[in-house]
């Protein structure tokens, strides 16, 4: 671990501004974090304020979101929720001292209100609460948080500066000044749904497949199977069109709630609303 720390290190060093802040000027009388330093599982190299923004922005942060910023070092990821886009923020950092300055730096920027920075471990941490997760983690720990950030209720938007999380494909991403990966956690849509109302007096079954937010299936109208199409999830939101009887393009967008499902159908100008539950 010590070997692939160093070499993290000398990799983001090699970004030059990537993660500049104010010249390296870190710390306050009390504490003064070193660039590199261990932590608990990672090295602290900080986020750069330009890239900072710009995994806010990609999330869409605002007044109403609440941030956890996981590995939160001194807190400028918290804080910037807070005090550019509105937003109140907690940050969960193990090392203490590093925590304490975090809060200092919030109470300096006038966002004490708004900004907590607690010490903590963030696999024994609750987050479920936050409509917002931003990352600065080594691979391995995305994973092995994956599990825990895809239980989270889905529309829950995660951005992580750097490293991805493998087969699980982002949303979006940020190119410069650095890499971020953007995701918005999918519900849970996989198997049989059997709708009502979807065509009159015929029973109607949506069969799908799901890999985290890629999605497919078949739908049955009375004894007709269909491969649904342009099929997407985005968050709770399923959206998929098919040819009716009647051989109209018609469109369906339902919100996923556990196993149940409202929504509505279009095509031309017929419009319904339909309901559905998973058996």
């Amino acid at each position: 671990m010590k070997i692939l720390k160093s070499l993290l290190l000398l990799s983001l060093l090699s970004m030059g501004s990537s993660f500049a802040q104010n010249a390296f000027d870190f710390g306050d009388d009390k504490y003064k974090p070193s660039m590199g330093q261990d932590g608990k599982d990672v090295i602290w190299i900080p986020t750069g304020n330009e890239l900072v923004t710009k995994m806010l922005k990609i999330a869409n942060v605002g007044p109403s979101d609440l941030v956890y910023d996981l590995g939160a070092g001194d807190g400028k990821i918290a804080i910037a929720a807070a005090k550019e886009f509105g937003a109140r923020a907690v940050g969960i950092e193990y090392n203490p001292e590093m925590a304490a300055l975090g809060q200092r730096n919030a109470e300096r920027a006038g966002v004490a209100d708004k900004v907590r920075i607690i010490q903590g471990d963030i696999f024994k941490e609750d987050f479920s609460k936050a409509t917002v997760l931003t990352l600065y983690l080594l691979p391995e720990l995305n994973l092995q948080l994956r599990p825990t950030i895809l239980k989270m209720k889905p529309g829950t938007r995660v951005v992580s500066h750097a490293f991805n999380m493998v087969d699980w494909e982002p949303d979006g991403e940020i190119d410069a000044p650095a890499k971020a990966y953007y995701w918005v956690v999918p519900a849970s849509v996989a198997g049989e749904w059997s709708l009502d109302n979807f065509e009159p007096q015929s029973k109607t079954t949506l069969n799908l497949a799901q890999h985290f937010q890629r999605i497919g299936g078949n739908l049955t109208i009375g004894k007709k199977t269909q491969p649904i199409l342009n099929a997407r999830l985005n968050g709770d939101i399923l959206q998929f069109s098919y040819i009716d009887r009647n051989n109209n393009f018609r469109t369906a967008r339902a919100t996923v709630t556990g196993g149940t499902l409202k929504g509505e159908d279009k095509g031309g100008y017929m419009h319904s609303e339909f309901s559905g539950i998973r058996r």
